[in-house]
């Protein structure tokens, strides 16, 4: 009998799946790139009856599977939104934007090797200027160093490495590693995409990372569960980018904050499997803690495809853990008729803005948005499956019939390199770019604001539209005049042929070479090719089996890396005085605290990147972006520079925010940049989730005011007083004495979500130093 066999026969683990069918069900790979790490559906199925048996009550799908990672299922205090779980992920992914903080963190932990199989994506450095083949050669040049680091800390340390051009992150998980009932976190706010595959898949930043990394329980806030129940069916013009899109109305950024939203319903089974990575994907714009639909035969038929036919088998054997449970509770539920819902576009500046395609060009000219479309752009990693390229195809097809090309730029960005080379072999590619469009590389490109953008100036007023996520002032090509719209991919097509937002594909109609009128069909396309997928170029790099040898170079004097150096630590006294760095008026996402753009080249250099602290956050002294008055020359300068000049005199300091302060990107440079220049307490009316989390891993306090009206008795000249910090525990609240020029004082009280482990991070001045400190003993 098999050590596995012989331990599952001791333990008591359901003796009728034992030899020769629980051998061969351990035996199944959790991805072709791992063959011996196995998928252990066995510990899924006694974590979960365990706690179902505690509970005592039916479970949803989000339940069983978070539930069922537990480290200690038996013992651990459930309470949805309430309590923290201690959880053990099957692996990680990491991009390589955010990967390089996360692997000098791991470095700096002392560590040999990954505890859990690790993967690092090389998809944000690549610029969109001429075209796939052009961009990729030059970004493997002017990135080289931070791709050497990469690649030889990957092997150092036992990680797997996707080079660039292999694809975005999120598509690479769906296509190799998201599989039914995972846990997977990722240090990118859209790793839900998995959740199309029926995994749990948690963005975080890169501190949370370096946990799972590590072997350490990782800590999450027990989720509440939205459920949104699906009805009817898709058809037409509508997709499943407009289900997320009538989502984020109805739920707006902050509605899924500590929340899995959660699809089921008898409208599930008519949205394909990559149409289900879209809506999961996208679920970050509500702040949702991650999406997720049940395990059915749309996912069945993906996994085949893709060459895991024998996960579907054994999903399909455990398929009552992979479904929630009848009779289970949501709470809060929304219901969709799929039938009834019609394309939708959102925007501009917020992904929760959404209006019905047919309203937007009247909406646009009442609002004074710019009519005219300058550039559409398909593609990200949340709408680059072969079906989204096939239907956008669909409708070039039907222009090009008729002597049309897009009246606006066009560009397309494929998810990977295997739908790059599908798409090129079935013909997608070329049609695509017959109607006016450019292929860019397999990356993130324009959506992350890689795009070395010719057609306007900077401040000029102008319309995109995008099947991207995320929509915010600058994000795409760093001008706030740029007005972005999401929307579905073949919804972008339809208006970049037509070239303005007051066309509705559904009912309008365009004019042919010929002079004659025609109406666009609505689009159809295969989801999976009728040939097996074409694999393309082979660009993965296995980790070697011992990489001890393995010398990771990180030069003294590079501008693009930096070894980190502990930060210190609280010294037992209250923080006193502290002067306000900045007030910010508004939404303050994680591109408002740490641009990405042009600063990812430094996104492995701690003090150059933080020379964006705050660049784009607007000051509520005089609503300006990057300028605020030094509280001891009482002059106005830039926030990074007025930060440095505190830390010099020796100064803390602190922030002031508004409402779901931190949300979108997982970037965690947002929370290293303002703990690195001295920044000690950020006080909001509330935090994005992993943001917050972000924060206290780096030894920062996130507060919130207990009356969101406090937020008004701050003014930017006034110090700040935390007293109480001695007493630290969780759920009780702390004091802030608020010390206004003329002499006057205030108290108002701030709550904080710190459990016990998570105030000693701030003691000892961050995770890592904590970590550390655990090891010695």
């Amino acid at each position: 009998i098999a050590p596995f066999c012989r331990h599952a026969l001791n333990s008591g683990v359901r003796r009728y799946h034992v030899a020769p069918v629980l051998c061969q069900r351990a035996k199944v790979a959790m991805s072709h790139f791992e063959p011996n790490e196995y998928i252990n559906y066995e510990k899924l199925e006694k974590n979960i009856n365990i706690v179902r048996k505690r509970l005592d009550r039916p479970l949803t799908l989000s339940e069983k599977i978070v539930y069922g990672h537990l480290d200690d299922p038996a013992k651990q205090e459930i309470e949805r939104g309430k309590t923290y779980l201690r959880l053990r992920p099957d692996r990680v992914a990491m991009q390589d934007a955010t990967a390089q903080m996360a692997m000098l963190q791991f470095i700096s932990s002392g560590l040999p090797k990954v505890a859990v199989p690790s993967t690092i994506h090389c998809d944000h450095l690549i610029e969109a200027q001429a075209g796939g083949e052009k961009d990729l050669r030059r970004a493997k040049d002017i990135n080289q160093e931070v791709y050497n680091f990469l690649s030889t800390a990957g092997a150092k340390y036992g990680v797997g490495f996707w080079k660039p051009g292999s694809g975005i992150i999120h598509q690479i998980i769906l296509e190799n590693y998201s599989y039914p009932g995972v846990m997977l976190i990722g240090t990118d706010s859209h790793t839900p995409n998995g959740g199309g595959l029926g995994g749990v898949c948690i963005g975080v930043g890169g501190a949370d990372a370096v946990d799972v990394m590590a072997g350490i329980p990782w800590e999450l806030k027990c989720p509440k569960v939205i459920g949104v129940k699906l009805t009817g069916k898709l058809s037409g013009w509508s997709s499943p980018k407009d289900v997320i899109l009538k989502v984020a109305g109805i739920l707006t950024v902050k509605g899924g904050t500590g929340a899995i939203i959660e699809y089921h319903g008898p409208g599930v089974d008519s949205i394909s499997c990559t149409g289900m990575a879209t809506i999961c994907n996208m679920g970050a714009e509500i702040g949702a803690t991650t999406s997720i639909f049940p395990y059915n035969a749309r996912m069945k038929k993906y996994l085949s495809k893709t060459g895991r036919a024998e996960i579907a088998a054994l999903a399909d054997e455990f398929q009552q853990h992979l479904v929630p449970d009848s009779g289970c509770q949501y709470d809060q539920v929304i219901e969709i008729n799929l039938s009834e819902l019609k394309p939708h576009i959102n925007g501009p500046f917020t992904p929760d803005l959404a209006h019905p395609v047919s309203d937007i060009g009247a909406v646009a000219e009442k609002e004074g948005w710019p009519i005219d479309i300058r550039v559409g752009l398909i593609g990200s990693c949340t709408n680059s499956s072969y079906e989204d390229m096939g239907r956008s195809a669909a409708v070039a097809k039907q222009a090009l019939a008729h002597g049309l090309k897009c009246k606006s730029k066009f560009t397309i960005t494929p998810g990977s390199e295997q739908i790059r080379a599908t798409i090129e072999r079935d013909g997608y590619a070329q049609i695509l770019r017959d109607v006016g469009g450019l292929v860019l590389a397999n990356a993130c490109g324009p959506c992350i604001g890689q795009w070395d953008r010719k057609d306007i100036k900077k401040g000029e007023k102008n319309t995109i539209v995008t099947s991207y996520n995320r929509n915010f002032t600058g994000r795409n090509d760093a001008n706030p005049e740029t007005h972005a719209f999401v929307t579905s991919p073949e919804i972008v097509t339809a208006l970049s042929i037509a070239g303005t937002l007051k066309f509705n594909p559904e009912t309008d109609y365009l004019t042919g070479a010929d002079g004659k009128k025609f109406k666009l069909e609505a689009p159809d396309a295969d989801e999976l090719p009728k040939l097996e997928f074409d694999p393309g170029q082979d660009t993965y790099q296995y980790p070697p089996k011992d990489g001890s040898g393995q010398h990771v170079d990180v030069s003294p004097t590079s501008q693009r890396l930096q070894l980190l150096e502990p930060f210190d630590k609280w010294d037992g006294k209250d923080l006193e005085d502290m002067l306000i760095l900045i007030k910010v008026k508004g939404k303050c996402t994680t591109d408002h605290i740490s641009a990405a753009g042009p600063w990812l080249k430094f996104r492995g250099h701690l003090d150059n990147i933080s020379n964006n602290l705050l660049i784009g956050a607007i000051n509520i002294e005089n609503g300006k972006a990057n300028s605020v008055r030094n509280a001891l020359t009482q002059e106005f300068g830039p926030v990074p520079d007025t930060a440095r000049y505190y830390k010099k005199m020796g100064v803390k300091w602190a922030v002031i925010g508004d409402e779901n302060y931190g949300e979108g990107s997982s970037r965690e440079h947002a929370a290293l940049e303002p703990r690195h220049l001295g920044g000690r307490v950020i006080i909001t009316k509330s935090f994005a989730r992993i943001h917050e989390t972000n924060l206290k891993k780096q030894g920062l306090l996130p507060l919130t005011f207990a009356d969101p009206a406090d937020y008004n008795k701050i003014h930017p000249v006034d110090k700040l007083s935390i007293v109480g910090l001695a007493d630290f525990a969780p759920g009780k609240p702390l004091k802030c004495i608020i010390k206004h020029p003329n002499g006057s004082q205030e108290t108002i009280l701030l709550n904080h979500t710190f459990n016990e482990s998570q105030i000693e991070w701030f003691q000892a001045g961050s995770a890592l130093n904590r970590m550390k400190e655990l090891q010695q003993k």
